[in-house]
């Protein structure tokens, strides 16, 4: 997604492109509030520079765009203006896990983890923007982009029987402060700041506090004349009438060019209807620390592209991996180009499975939030980790995809539930195979029960 050319004059086109530039920073630092204060779902709040450990799968309780139901989640948000942190890791005896660390522009900066660093123990050091001081000598140092950063550890589960060796390794990962200080969390906006404007006191805070990549320094300067570039107090309080409706108008048509973009696929090749979002997440272009691939197929070169990416995986997978740690690929339609949808049951071969180092599955989301749905056998999504699954006798899988209970006992056995109205399922390929990456491996379409085609 491309947003309006440059405009330095206080225009709707001025407050989209503004709009769309900082959806990414103000949606995540929205979700890093709501984890250190009321916590999500089966991850309880914890204060910044502690985890959050789930103690079981994501289920519909858990209101996260996209959240997994294959690994267990161990969360923290991380204030580095307490200095440096120390990170110490488990070993998971071969078990796949990830931390994966995003700062507050949302990229994917750093990662720890069987694919990046192996399963054995270490011990790292989480270093502020800028430390001038000394590091422990016997850890490995991650050199965070901006102050504020999440942790997002997933750990693979194989369903409840092996929660417990799961929650053992929670027990054993743990953050340390080299310092005795207060982290100073997130700016707070001026409450009497109306709500219409609230996204954009917001942005103008968070602008201040989390500096931009060099490269973006000159873009943020055309959006001097919203306000956003002002310090002090908030010049929405008593903001002109003309700017007001520039700002509301902006806003809503930003937000409606990313919804647009993230449905479209925002330029992902699409075979079969699968979107192939491998590269959604590749809009940093700056910040490559431990686990990470600096080269040019991990890298979007036009700015513009990127900042539009950034903005629409913010809302359709917010904390999303890097395609070389998890593939991800969402579909809306069937082979015949309709949107999915309850009223109907479909089917889907794989010939062969998707081919990874890990593990794949897909799971189910409701539309337009994409949540987890409820079902009568609590089953969320199916993988090839999913215990009764019926193969045919040449190896292929056959899913059923329905919102009610196959009678049939094979499309019983192979069933992931469906809601009653539009639906979006997300293949997931953990680890993937270069076949995946490079297309040469082709996911199946999906197909409707009552027509060949």
């Amino acid at each position: 997604m491309a947003y309006p050319s440059r405009d330095s004059a206080v225009s709707v086109d001025s407050a989209v492109r503004a709009f769309v530039y900082g959806f990414a920073p103000v949606f995540n630092l929205s979700q890093v509030q709501r984890f250190v204060t009321t916590g999500v779902g089966a991850n309880a709040a914890a204060p910044f520079n502690s985890f959050s450990h789930a103690t079981d799968l994501a289920g519909p309780s858990d209101t996260f765009v996209s959240i997994n139901n294959d690994t267990v989640y161990s969360m923290a948000q991380l204030d580095l203006s307490v200095g440096p942190l120390m990170l110490d890791v488990p070993d998971t005896a071969d078990a796949y896990f990830v931390l994966q660390f995003v700062d507050a522009w949302t990229n994917n900066f750093a990662y720890i983890g069987k694919r990046a660093t192996g399963t054995k123990a270490g011990t790292y050091v989480l270093v502020p923007p800028g430390w001038p001081g000394e590091l422990p000598a016997d850890a490995t140092a991650v050199h965070c982009s901006t102050r504020i950063v999440s942790v997002v550890g997933r750990w693979a589960c194989d369903g409840a029987d092996d929660l417990p060796r799961v929650r053992g390794l929670q027990e054993r990962i743990f953050l340390r402060s080299l310092a005795s200080l207060d982290p100073e969390g997130l700016p707070e906006p001026d409450p009497a700041v109306p709500e219409e404007l609230l996204f954009w006191e917001k942005l103008r805070l968070y602008l201040q506090a989390f500096p931009p990549a060099p490269r973006d320094v000159e873009l943020q300067q055309a959006f001097a004349p919203l306000g956003l570039l002002e310090a002090g107090p908030s010049p929405y309080l008593d903001a002109d009438p003309d700017l007001v409706k520039v700002l509301v108008e902006g806003a809503a048509r930003g937000r409606a060019k990313v919804e647009e973009a993230l449905k479209s696929g925002a330029g992902d090749a699409v075979v079969n209807g699968w979107h192939q979002t491998f590269h959604a997440f590749d809009y940093n272009d700056d910040f490559f620390e431990i686990g990470t691939i600096d080269s040019p197929e991990w890298r979007i070169s036009d700015r513009a592209r990127a900042i539009g990416l950034r903005a629409a995986a913010a809302m359709g997978g917010l904390w999303g991996n890097h395609g070389y740690e998890a593939a991800y690929s969402p579909v809306y339609t069937d082979s015949g180009g309709d949107q999915l949808t309850g009223d109907r049951t479909y089917t889907i071969t794989f010939a062969p499975t998707p081919p990874v180092d890990a593990f794949w599955s897909i799971t189910m989301y409701s539309m337009p939030n994409y949540y987890l749905v409820s079902n009568p056998i609590g089953r969320y999504s199916i993988g090839d980790r999913t215990e009764g699954l019926v193969y045919d006798a040449d190896g292929s899988l056959t899913l059923t995809l329905s919102a009610t209970e196959p009678q049939d006992p094979t499309a019983r056995a192979n069933w992931l539930p469906t809601p009653t109205g539009s639906f979006r399922p997300l293949l997931r390929m953990y680890i993937p195979h270069q076949s995946v990456l490079d297309g040469s491996y082709e996911i199946p379409p999906i197909m409707r029960a009552d027509r060949s085609a």
